[in-house]
């Protein structure tokens, strides 16, 4: 069975959400973060990174959420997570090119909030974190309007009308927009129209409740 290490409302809310639209049988196991489980020995056994999530599967640890993400939806086709475009060899650009989204959102809008969230982990002083964490609702704002014109064509979801991991992904940051230095989501409102949709996923709904976390 797949196991879930995970804390509420972190990043590992997205292959929480996934492993549920996957209909996977799996186990979730909650690491308190604010006590600083994930620095404790049998944590780091698990995740030498001391960070959420890890996904424990029958070959080993797996971290990093796109790879996660990726991983959930190969391991289960059925529930077409993934542009299906990746079951041809000769022609896999589709599935990269959820691979470059989600790896955006890690690399770039992830590292943005956590200027905000974790700014001690980037300066020392009192002052540089303060001006670190004043530039964050701007980037932010720079940085998600890139995601916000996907949607200027009409479609329900990140890649188009179909549903991937990459919405998860893309909803736990719209989540995260409420949260005070942010800069609030009404600045984008197909993202918020996104959020909405994904409230109304029975996955979401049943992870946010597993996680005790309300729709926002």
């Amino acid at each position: 069975m797949l196991k879930l290490f995970y804390a509420p409302n972190a990043c590992s809310l997205a292959p929480h959400i996934a492993l549920n639209e996957a209909g996977a049988d799996y186990e979730a196991i909650l690491v308190d973060t604010k006590t600083g489980e994930q620095r404790a020995p049998a944590y780091l056994a698990i995740n030498p990174k001391a960070r959420v999530p890890a996904l424990a599967t029958d070959r080993g640890i797996l971290t990093e959420v796109p790879v996660l993400l990726a991983y959930i939806a190969r391991m289960f086709p059925k529930a077409e997570l993934a542009p299906m475009a990746w079951k041809t060899p000769e022609d896999q650009f589709d599935f990269f090119e959820m691979q470059s989204f989600n790896t955006y959102l890690a690399s770039t809008i992830h590292i943005t909030y956590a200027h905000l969230f974790r700014p001690e982990r980037y300066a020392d002083t009192d002052a540089a974190k303060a001006d670190m964490k004043a530039k964050v609702a701007g980037n932010l704002a720079t940085q998600l309007q890139l995601v916000e014109d996907r949607f200027a064509d009409g479609r329900e979801w990140v890649h188009g009308a179909h549903y991937t991991v990459s919405d998860p992904y893309l909803y736990v940051f719209t989540r995260w927009l409420d949260r005070e230095g942010a800069g609030g989501i009404t600045r984008f409102p197909k993202l918020a129209a996104h959020r909405a949709r994904m409230q109304q996923r029975p996955a979401v709904q049943k992870t946010l409740e597993q996680e005790g976390l309300a729709p926002v």
